[in-house]
């Protein structure tokens, strides 16, 4: 296994030479190693033609191997997607329309969205520091199919506490658990076939660095019960013609061909995560989220529902206008507005030393754009 040292690694990203970089809940980095890689695919293509893409489809099917050893998942279980939100619409084309469906207030609208397009009968848990406490409480009040939410939440980084999740499974065992990692996944280490879901997908383009047009959806083994899906096609059989009456629920999602390069940048980007160790980079995305929290808090500029909540993401959202965005833009630091605040998100390649300089660069603002009035 390679050594994770965050100070060294950081060269392979040169964004973060030149910006403070908090975005990564938007998009997360490429390295220099990804883009080598890429050039170097794109390169046999252009000598090797067809030979070479036939070849790539052998590849493809590996990156469930490592997706598989990344999430403790088998293979088998493991649909590949471009997206989440693709794997979504086309995994609930199979749900029944009668199913009952919990949701989150204010959760990612890819996440909300196709069930509310669909007509599914739909309820909601509040948002807040306890979070768990309100999902217990509407799950205890009526009876659902379906539970489905962002393991961490896109806007603010609230965190569903994973031992919720196991407490969940077991007090309702007939309920359907569909979670979103997008906002998780690469930040944490994430053991799916222990978590209770039936349900995990995500996009590979922001904690997982793996650039755009890729993504995944896990299965529990008895997660194709409830499923009727309609989606087929050639690649759903493996170019096998005698198997078209016999499709596996992962490969209902994988209807046509799929990019070489997007999913060799998924491969190669997950692989190095590995190498790294996920428990190091839970551990030192912890440190950076902790100190910035702190400072953060300090300055009165965080909710009071993250600072009371027992389990965190790697994301913050301060107290913050348009004026302080811009002023934070001013002074090259990269981030987003979310929520009505400003999110901040931290991932290996930030160090301790950027959050002092963020931290710096809020105390050296005006009162009137830090303000938690404003």
């Amino acid at each position: 296994m390679a050594k994770f040292n965050p100070d060294s690694l950081r060269n392979s990203f040169p964004v973060v030479k030149h910006t403070l970089y908090f975005n990564t809940a938007a998009i997360g980095l490429m390295s220099e190693e990804l883009l080598e890689w890429r050039q170097e695919h794109d390169l046999d293509f252009l000598i090797g033609g067809s030979e070479m893409k036939m070849e790539s489809f052998q590849m493809i099917s590996g990156v469930r191997d490592t997706l598989g050893e990344f999430f403790h998942c088998h293979r088998q279980r493991i649909a590949l997607v471009p997206n989440f939100s693709l794997g979504l619409n086309l995994l609930l084309e199979g749900l029944p329309k009668e199913s009952r469906v919990l949701l989150l207030e204010t959760d990612y609208p890819s996440v909300n969205w196709p069930f509310e397009s669909r007509g599914f009968p739909v309820s909601y848990a509040t948002l807040g520091y306890d979070l768990e406490e309100q999902i217990d409480k509407k799950l205890k009040e009526a009876t659902y199919d379906v539970f489905a939410f962002s393991l961490v939440q896109w806007e603010d980084g609230i965190r569903l506490d994973p031992e919720f999740i196991r407490y969940v499974r077991d007090q309702y065992p007939d309920l359907l658990l569909i979670a979103d990692g997008t906002q998780c996944c690469g930040a944490c280490d994430f053991n799916f076939d222990a978590s209770g879901l039936d349900v995990l997908g995500g996009s590979g383009y922001k904690w997982l660095l793996a650039g755009t047009g890729n993504g995944y959806m896990l299965f529990s083994e008895r997660a194709s019960r409830f499923f009727s899906p309609k989606s087929t096609g050639f690649n759903a059989v493996n170019a096998k013609l005698e198997d078209k009456g016999n499709i596996r629920l992962p490969k209902h999602l994988e209807p046509g061909h799929l990019d070489s390069l997007c999913f060799g940048s998924l491969d190669f980007s997950v692989k190095r995560l590995m190498e790294w160790g996920l428990e190091n980079i839970e551990a030192y995305n912890g440190r950076i989220v902790s100190r910035a929290a702190e400072n953060l808090a300090e300055l009165k500029l965080l909710d009071e529902a993250v600072m009371r909540r027992k389990v965190h993401g790697n994301i913050l959202n301060i107290r913050g206008d348009d004026r302080l965005f811009k002023y934070l833009a001013q002074n090259e630091v990269s981030c987003s507005q979310r929520g009505g605040g400003i999110r901040l998100s931290l991932h290996l390649y930030n160090s301790i030393s950027d959050v002092d300089r963020l931290v710096q660069i809020l105390k050296s603002a005006d009162s009137s754009l830090t303000s938690p009035e404003k």
